[in-house]
């Protein structure tokens, strides 16, 4: 039931990840969203509260803390990378955290050297970290908030991801996000940066 009515795009829980579900009142998707979006908040309010530094963010040990206050509430694994193949990206689980830290490395090597404007920046580890596809779920979620957290530590406004849209959901917002990650995917991320402002 909980993997009934998936949006298009949303990675579908195996049963083992499943299991993992801590409030066991929870059999719809629609009842996950609402609880999830709920644990969302209270770990949004964790992140944002502290002032950090591009460094305290882009590394393994925050991405890990990051999604277990976003997702503590809803699932055991939260905080934990997944251990099998997905319908996104082609990162095997074997070297999820290996690309992971190349990633943060990249991005702190983007800010010192200016190889890019800061929004792009934000996009870019947003993208590879969608494609790397590091946690059973949450991924697009946990990534859109890394990306607002390195503005924030940059000082520069968050991106409002098409705000007129939920994201969770299967709506026009949630189609025009998806097609910008495939552009992105083919190396064009004017769709997804023009989105991420909208």
């Amino acid at each position: 039931m909980i993997n009934d009515d998936l949006p298009v795009g949303a990675t579908p829980l195996t049963p083992d990840d499943a299991n993992g579900l801590l409030p066991k009142h929870i059999s719809t998707r629609r009842q996950l969203d609402q609880f999830e979006s709920r644990n969302i908040q209270q770990g949004l309010q964790w992140a944002l509260k502290a002032k950090r530094k591009p460094a305290d963010i882009l590394n393994i040990d925050f991405c890990l803390k990051l999604h277990k206050h976003l997702f503590d509430k809803s699932w055991s694994w939260a905080g934990q990378f997944r251990l099998y193949e997905v319908n996104i990206g082609n990162t095997p689980p074997e070297i999820v955290m290996v690309q992971l830290k190349d990633l943060c490395d990249d991005a702190q090597a983007w800010i010192e050297f200016s190889t890019y404007p800061i929004d792009e920046i934000a996009i870019r580890l947003h993208h590879r970290m969608v494609y790397i596809h590091p946690f059973p779920n949450g991924n697009g979620r946990h990534s859109r908030i890394m990306a607002d957290l390195l503005l924030k530590s940059l000082e520069q406004p968050l991106f409002t991801w098409g705000s007129k849209g939920n994201l969770t959901l299967q709506s026009k917002s949630r189609v025009e996000y998806l097609a910008a990650l495939r552009l992105a995917d083919k190396g064009d991320l004017s769709a997804l940066l023009v989105y991420a402002r909208t």
